[in-house]
């Protein structure tokens, strides 16, 4: 059988029984789905998709790349999205679209063509499956990418601890793509506040290693070109052996134990700056 024939062939079936099957469609989706999506909601969207597959089918063959499939990809990738940020799984996304094949499943006594013609829209529905696991997949990357940025900047504060000077107190560990957040919004900060005085502290940064280091010393030449000078607090006794031991050099950079020491030596530092400010003017 062409696949001409074949095409047409379905399309009449699914256009004089397109009422008894977008219903059975829609009833099959929301048992899956237990209500987490109302059933106007899934009616709307699946009725949508029908009247798309027919017209893609009368069309565009099985073709579902191409043009006649435009409207078919793009509530199939609406559908995905939404599933994706609506918290439902690979799965119950799948079966949204893979659930029109049951409601079109052949009987024992169905004919040889139909039986054929439902072996190849199988296919068909089938690949529109995989295009929206794609689709979904895709957006949960895009969604968990965000999440992460968004994480990232939570646990990457800036705060004022007094006129003048700034903290920015470290939890976890330090990467490449954490230290260029830090030095943003530190340095965004530093013109904020007109502060001129910095502190990082890294009490919270399990262990201080040769590329932790390299971030930190990252940080601080970009604070320093800023104008303001960096204080580095939390430096333990396991850090500091650690630090010796792989021969780091923090060079000129002030490091003190705690974050209220450091904070003494910063209030101390600026004092000794506006005192000197005093005596030139």
């Amino acid at each position: 059988m062409a696949e001409q024939e074949i095409s047409t062939r379905l399309v009449r079936l699914l256009t004089e029984q397109r009422e008894s099957l977008a219903a059975a469609w829609v009833e099959s989706v929301s048992h899956t789905l237990r209500g987490r999506i109302s059933v106007a909601e899934l009616d709307r969207e699946l009725r949508e998709l029908y009247s798309a597959l027919v017209d893609g089918l009368r069309v565009g063959g099985f073709d579902w790349q191409g043009e006649a499939y435009a409207e078919v990809r793009a509530l199939l990738g609406e559908l995905s999205r939404n599933r994706a940020r609506q918290g439902f799984s690979p799965t119950e996304t799948a079966v949204s679209v893979l659930a029109c094949k049951d409601i079109l499943a052949p009987a024992a006594d169905t004919p040889a063509d139909d039986l054929y013609a439902y072996l190849r829209l199988s296919r068909l529905v089938d690949a529109l499956g995989l295009f929206t696991i794609e689709v979904f997949a895709k957006t949960r990357e895009e969604i968990i990418s965000a999440q992460s940025e968004q994480l990232m900047e939570l646990s990457t504060p800036v705060v004022k601890l007094w006129d003048g000077v700034v903290a920015v107190p470290l939890v976890g560990t330090l990467d490449s793509a954490r230290t260029q957040v830090v030095m943003e919004k530190l340095l965004q900060t530093l013109v904020d506040t007109g502060s001129d005085q910095a502190i990082i502290d890294i009490t919270g940064v399990p262990a201080v290693d040769t590329e932790v280091a390299q971030h930190l010393l990252k940080t601080v030449v970009a604070a320093r070109l800023m104008g303001a000078e960096c204080t580095i607090s939390g430096i333990r006794p396991q850090i500091a052996q650690t630090i010796v031991a792989l021969g780091i050099q923090f060079g000129d950079i002030v490091t003190k134990a705690t974050l209220a020491d450091a904070l003494k030596h910063a209030l101390r530092r600026s004092s000794a700056d506006l005192g000197r400010a005093g005596g030139r003017a």
